[in-house]
């Protein structure tokens, strides 16, 4: 693959492919996630975290062990929940409020999620590198979760 948007569109398509006929919400996330590891460089976690009604909790992820629950207003995953836009971060340490649940993590893109009209959560994407993501990871990762929106 010699580009990012090729890269992302094919991605989009192979996770359509694992989520278009199956109807559990929990099994789907934890494909994605696997489909995210697997593909993405430079990444340390690929996972979601899903609004219980009173703040993020943990759902289907890839990498080491993580926070398990998220207040709205928290961290970027929070930022980006509440604020219902992506946040892309080059150096999350710089990010105020952010929440370490690996030191190894650097850098940090999170999505918001919906299903339907309902904000379900948010995917996010954990990087080693500082600034690992850049505009076209976010409008790659945009047309992804845009996709699987349709299926969830």
């Amino acid at each position: 693959m010699n580009n990012k948007e090729e890269f992302y569109a094919l991605i989009a398509r192979q996770a359509v492919s694992l989520v278009e006929n199956e109807p559990n919400l929990i099994a789907n996330l934890a494909n994605i996630s696997a489909l995210l590891f697997q593909s993405l460089e430079d990444i340390n976690w690929a996972g979601f975290y899903l609004d219980d009604g009173s703040e993020l909790v943990l759902g289907p992820f890839q990498g080491k062990t993580a926070c398990v629950r998220i207040p709205y207003q928290r961290g970027v995953c929070g930022s980006a929940f509440s604020h219902k836009r992506v946040e892309r971060v080059d150096d999350v340490h710089l990010f105020e409020g952010h929440i370490a649940c690996d030191a190894a993590s650097n850098s940090e893109i999170v999505l918001p999620l919906y299903q339907g009209e309902k904000l379900l959560g948010v995917l996010d994407i954990d990087s080693p590198k500082n600034a690992r993501f850049d505009r076209d990871d976010e409008t790659g990762l945009t047309l992804l979760v845009n996709e699987l929106q349709k299926h969830l």
